[in-house]
């Protein structure tokens, strides 16, 4: 699934809470489109009507303010859909995946797995790391989705993984998981959103990544 097709995704998976109208939906793709470029503050109103293709005053019609429209469309939206939405992609292309026999196997489909995630979504997931500090309502519903859908299947792992004495029996599952996680997510972020433009060996880059996360918890 590439980005615009995710986005299709986000605005046609809508329910009761959030009825939009064709002018709407093309308000909110500008404007996910847009502040994913600029960021929030250096957006304007005009700029998301002419890539929208309406009057700014139908933007003003739907919301009083610029801030309301990123909080009563944009901020739901990521909230209600695409942050459980990246949760179950994430669980169901890493942890049903049959082939994880080995911990440095797992690490491997995570990594490349989220690589690949985030090279389609550049922008969706760009608005989340400039919005999530400032919501925190994002933050919240960030927890839930981690704690309850991701973090037991993780602990389940890790545990079998430390049985297996591919893992220390020094570390605990949390500690683990957090070595993990920023890990790959510090990567992740430095490689889309910090030197973008530097010339990367993508290949050498995982493969390295995961040698220095499976050599440090062994």
């Amino acid at each position: 699934m590439d980005e615009k097709d995710l986005l299709h995704e986000l605005m046609t998976n809508t329910d009761d809470e959030i009825k939009l109208t064709p002018k709407q939906a093309k308000i909110l793709q500008a404007a996910m489109e847009i502040f994913a470029e600029k960021g929030y503050a250096s957006t304007s109103t005009s700029e998301i009507a002419k890539r929208a293709g309406v009057a700014e005053g139908t933007i003003f019609r739907h919301y009083k303010t610029k801030k309301e429209l990123l909080l009563s469309i944009v901020s739901p939206m990521i909230t209600k859909f695409a942050i459980p939405f990246f949760a179950d992609h994430f669980i169901k292309e890493v942890f049903e995946k049959k082939e994880n026999e080995s911990y440095e196997e797992l690490l491997r489909t995570i990594i490349i797995n989220r690589f690949n995630f985030v090279k389609r979504n550049q922008s969706l997931l760009k608005i989340l790391l400039q919005e999530i500090s400032f919501h925190e309502e994002l933050q919240i519903k960030f927890k839930e989705i981690f704690i309850g859908k991701v973090y037991p299947r993780f602990t389940k792992l890790i545990k079998q993984y430390t049985e297996q004495g591919e893992i220390s029996n020094d570390f605990n599952p949390n500690t683990v998981i957090r070595l993990m996680m920023t890990t790959v997510i510090g990567f992740i972020i430095t490689r889309f959103v910090v030197m973008p433009n530097h010339e990367w060996d993508d290949e050498y880059e995982i493969e390295q990544t995961i040698r220095f996360i499976r050599n440090g918890l062994q």
